[in-house]
């Protein structure tokens, strides 16, 4: 998942004025991209991450030598013998040779961390380009209802022109007609309000992706469009609930935190692991310049720690000048014990295993509910499909319909106002069409996510599975 979005990543960060200022037409994924390329949060957090991973990268100091310089001058002015002006300066380090993995387990982790922050920003950016592409969904949706309905009043304010003529001549009611004034007015009014709606969402899709204005969308919601999944095939369940358990992002991030955790324990049960260090300095000193007297020692610490004592054990030797020509060698053997420094840590081991434990419970349920829910929404594309070939064949029932009453109109079966009433009937299923195959469009988009598929890749996957099926018939 990180490395499919990182082209995104980087295009989204670098160039958001040049997306936002040559769109000329706009497809599903350049929305998701523009979307994510104009969200200031996202930006912010993406260079917070950016900071922590330079910082992190900055870790590998521990493993080198430390430095230290000092500078020092000591005047003494006496009222009995000579004044004093002793300048030193020394040079010293101390190196890491061994602490039982702690300081490279300590970076995993730290490194680990980076990794689950870096797959949350991932699923922040997806969600934030699938609140663009459902925005892009919707306006497209209202569109084409919008355009349904602006036909149906023509239509509606045709047959109230005729039926007033009709009435005018004594051969329909006038309260047929109020209530044929009643129904365009419902119908204006409804139409008004679904204007005003459209507006609303083109300017918050607009917004959203950092433009002026909507350009160009390519997208259609197309009725015909049947599902990526062809009818009785019965591989993709089996064959999603394994793409799902192997790329889910929620799926993903339980088992890095059960090695996070596993690490931990590790790294716990390993901290009364000896660390040694070795160490060394080097000096000059002396009244005048140039300084004479020089000195050097070398030596090596060996410290324990745990909850229950913490031991320091350290050896140095070196020399130094005496007089003219002479050195003296000097050692030292020094350990320093501290009982009970922390007793309460001792609970850390368990409770890092704990942990542990909870986080592994965790990740056999995600896997299990994973599972189940690719089968749902697998069958929620199915019926999805349905509800579109039954709203489809409605809706071509009552353009039949409406032919029909046409006719009993012309034999004076019925009324112009029921004729009327009949079209506004026949609009509700042109909608509930629209509806439907917007309905199948979030669904397969629904399942992309799940699977973390970029969207249209879910035909791709229902292919190659199909041929999978075909191949083992």
């Amino acid at each position: 998942m990180l490395k499919k979005s990182g082209a995104l990543l980087c295009c989204c960060l670098f160039f958001p004025a040049l997306f936002a200022n040559e769109v000329e037409s706009l497809t599903f994924a350049q929305a998701a991209e523009l979307a994510v390329a104009a969200s200031v949060e996202f930006r912010h957090a993406r260079s917070s991450q950016a900071v922590m991973e330079g910082a992190w990268r900055w870790g590998l100091r521990a493993y080198f030598p430390r430095v230290g310089i000092s500078v020092s001058e000591n005047d003494r002015l006496q009222q009995l013998g000579a004044d004093s002006f002793m300048k030193n300066y020394s040079l010293s380090l101390d190196q890491l040779v061994w602490d039982g993995g702690r300081t490279t387990m300590t970076r995993r982790l730290e490194r680990m961390e980076l990794d689950l922050a870096s797959a949350r920003l991932e699923r922040t950016a997806s969600e934030i380009a699938e609140s663009a592409i459902a925005a892009y969904r919707n306006v497209l949706s209202s569109r084409v209802i919008l355009e349904i309905k602006n036909e149906a009043l023509v239509v509606l304010e045709e047959q109230r022109r005729i039926l007033n003529e009709e009435v005018l001549l004594g051969l329909a009611l006038s309260v047929d007609l109020a209530s044929a004034d009643i129904n365009l007015a419902n119908a204006k009014l409804e139409l008004f309000s679904l204007r005003l709606e459209l507006d609303e969402m083109e300017k918050q899709f607009a917004e959203l992706m950092g433009l002026e204005a909507l350009p160009l969308l390519t997208e259609r919601v197309d009725i015909n469009r049947s599902s990526v999944f062809a009818p009785q095939t019965a591989l993709p369940a089996a064959a999603a609930a394994a793409l799902a358990r192997e790329q889910n992002p929620e799926l993903n991030e339980a088992r890095f935190s059960i090695v996070k955790r596993q690490a931990e324990v590790r790294y716990l049960s390993n901290s009364w692991i000896p660390a040694i260090r070795l160490n060394g300095s080097f000096g000059i000193s002396g009244q005048h310049y140039p300084l004479t007297r020089s000195n050097w020692s070398v030596g090596i610490s060996i410290e324990f720690s745990s909850p229950w004592f913490q031991n320091r054990f350290g050896m140095q030797t070196g020399w130094e000048p005496s007089s003219f020509g002479q050195f003296d060698r000097t050692a030292m053997l020094q350990n320093t014990l501290t009982p009970l420094p922390d007793p309460a840590a001792s609970a850390g081991v368990k409770q890092a295993r704990l942990a542990l434990f909870l986080e592994q419970e965790r990740y056999n349920t995600v896997f299990e509910r994973i599972g189940r829910i690719a089968a749902n929404a697998l069958e929620k594309c199915a019926l999805a499909e349905q509800r579109r070939m039954l709203a489809g064949e409605a809706a071509v029932i009552g353009a039949e319909r409406c032919r029909v009453e046409e006719i009993r109109l012309g034999l004076g079966l019925i009324t112009r106002l029921r004729l009327m009433e009949i079209f506004i009937e026949q609009t509700q299923r042109e909608v509930a069409v629209v509806q439907a195959a917007t309905f199948l469009l979030e669904a397969e988009r629904e399942l992309e996510r799940f699977l973390d598929l970029q969207p249209g890749e879910l035909a791709i996957f229902a292919q190659n599975a199909e041929s999978i099926l075909r191949s083992e018939q």
